[in-house]
């Protein structure tokens, strides 16, 4: 088995509020888990970088979702959070580019801020309602973390970084990724929410068949280290 298929990884979205939540539960119920896992962006892409894809063999998983399921997961999510005791609002995209918030966290992974970018996005979108494919609320993320807002809020539009972002999709083919949020490890496969418990026991049982992964201290406020419609198991696009 290569490398590659060693590491396990955990393709989140910071559009989908599955991943949202799938990442609190990471990291305030598994937290060995979150260190352990390779954390990899899933966005749908725009119409340059879908033409990078097809030019380069790849093809993104994409249907349109129904009214009726749209209309379901703004009520399973809102009965989700309740239950946790989360209070959320629901943003609003106006003409989503996500390439703009997660192109912007490779930057912040570069300068070894993506966790905390990530728990700011998420907060900015699932906390506070705001649109993260506005540049300006990027911007502002970025600055919050003592980043450069400029280059944040323009990563969409450096070549290197689209790039990488092309790289990204590439691998999301690679690995059979159809929605959010989904665990890799290997040959196994694992999506949606509710499959979270299940790659935690996976993944423990084959990295630490006789003790648990090391746990460190992190926390849901600072990590330390168009939606597919594929049927529903606490996972979106």
């Amino acid at each position: 088995m290569t490398a590659r298929a060693k590491t396990p990884r955990f393709y989140f979205s910071l559009r989908s509020p599955y991943s949202w939540l799938a990442y609190r539960e990471l990291l305030e119920h598994h937290p060995d888990v979150a260190a352990a896992v390779e954390w990899r962006p899933f966005f749908e892409p725009d119409e340059r970088s879908e033409r990078m894809l097809t030019e380069h063999g790849g093809s993104f998983p994409y249907a349109v979702m129904s009214r009726a399921k749209h209309l379901y997961v703004l009520q399973d999510v809102r009965r989700l959070a309740a239950e946790r005791g989360i209070t959320m609002a629901w943003p609003v995209d106006r003409d989503p580019v996500w390439e703009v918030p997660h192109l912007a966290y490779l930057v912040a992974l570069r300068e070894g801020l993506g966790p905390r970018y990530i728990a700011a996005a998420y907060r900015a979108r699932w906390e506070e309602g705001r649109d993260i494919c506005d540049r300006a609320v990027v911007a502002e993320i970025g600055a919050g973390l003592g980043l450069d807002p400029a280059v944040l809020a323009g990563a969409s539009e450096d070549p290197r970084l689209r790039r990488e972002g092309l790289r990204l999709l590439l691998d999301i083919c690679e690995d059979g990724v159809f929605g959010v949020p989904f665990f890799v490890h290997g040959f196994s496969r694992f999506w949606g929410l509710d499959r979270l418990p299940g790659f935690v026991a996976h993944l423990r049982a084959r990295t630490a068949p006789e003790a648990a992964l090391p746990r460190p201290a992190v926390s849901v406020a600072g990590l330390g280290p168009r939606a597919t419609d594929d049927g529903h198991a606490g996972g979106c696009g």
